[in-house]
């Protein structure tokens, strides 16, 4: 397994997310022809205080011929928050939508589960492709689902959003994850490139997306906190949501 034996933190992690960075990590090695992806420098372990508590990020980055990023974070604030964080950033030639997932686990087991793929077309559509895999796949129940935040409108129809309540529902989470990345691990060998134009637009709405997630308060709350506002600024457009070299309207 990508080298989740050599984490500092893996082994503390709720089970949930240690589960999940497995079945991500392997998708990636087995469907994927993987290379390490340069974080800047003093990015990709990072350690601070939150509140007199230690605070841990971890992030593994690759990239791929179809992918320009993939990036897992693991996260833990002493021993009452544990966070899991993943993008996969499609290259734009080859149109492709952003797979997204998190996980947010307190003392109360988990607040937040997330994952959808995210449309990166102008009509904000996932491709014809994708929206028959998604539709074939057995819908699920969850008993409390979550209200996706004011700038949502970067998911598509199929995010799910939730908090699990029992281990059955923690496990059907994971089984969508693990839906929702075979799915598009195949479409991306599939894939064919674009024309120029039809890649720009796929790389405005890489940037909408990005820009979107960079107005997550919450995130950039606990960074600010940890580290400082300048440095929590430089991780949120540096590490997780780097935004695509080009000028566009939104």
């Amino acid at each position: 397994m990508l080298e989740l034996s050599q984490s500092a933190i893996y082994k503390e992690l709720n089970p949930l997310i240690a589960k999940l960075a497995k079945i991500i990590l392997a998708h990636w090695q087995q469907s994927l022809s993987l290379s390490l992806y340069e974080l800047p420098e003093g990015l990709g372990y990072v350690e601070g205080r939150l509140e007199e508590e230690k605070l841990v990020i971890e992030n593994r980055c690759y990239q791929t011929p179809q992918f320009r990023k993939l990036h897992l974070e693991l996260a833990k604030v002493g021993t009452h928050l544990d966070i899991l964080h993943c993008v996969m950033f499609p290259r734009p030639e080859y149109g492709l939508p952003m797979f997204g997932c998190d996980i947010v686990a307190g003392r109360g087991g988990i607040s937040a589960a997330i994952v959808d793929l995210s449309p990166t077309s102008p009509e904000r559509n996932l491709p014809e492709s994708y929206q028959k895999s998604l539709s074939a796949l057995s819908p699920l129940e969850f008993s409390q689902p979550r209200t996706l935040p004011t700038w949502g409108d970067i998911f598509s129809e199929f995010c799910l959003f939730i908090r699990p309540q029992t281990p059955e529902e923690e496990n059907l989470f994971l089984t969508r994850v693990d839906d929702y990345l075979s799915i598009h691990c195949r479409q991306a060998l599939e894939a064919k490139p674009l024309p120029p134009q039809q890649q720009t637009l796929h790389l405005e709405g890489q940037y909408h997306y990005c820009s979107m997630q960079q107005q997550n308060d919450k995130t950039r709350r606990v960074l600010e906190k940890a580290f400082g506002s300048e440095w929590a600024d430089k991780y949120m457009t540096l590490v997780l949501f780097d935004l695509p070299k080009i000028a566009v309207s939104y």
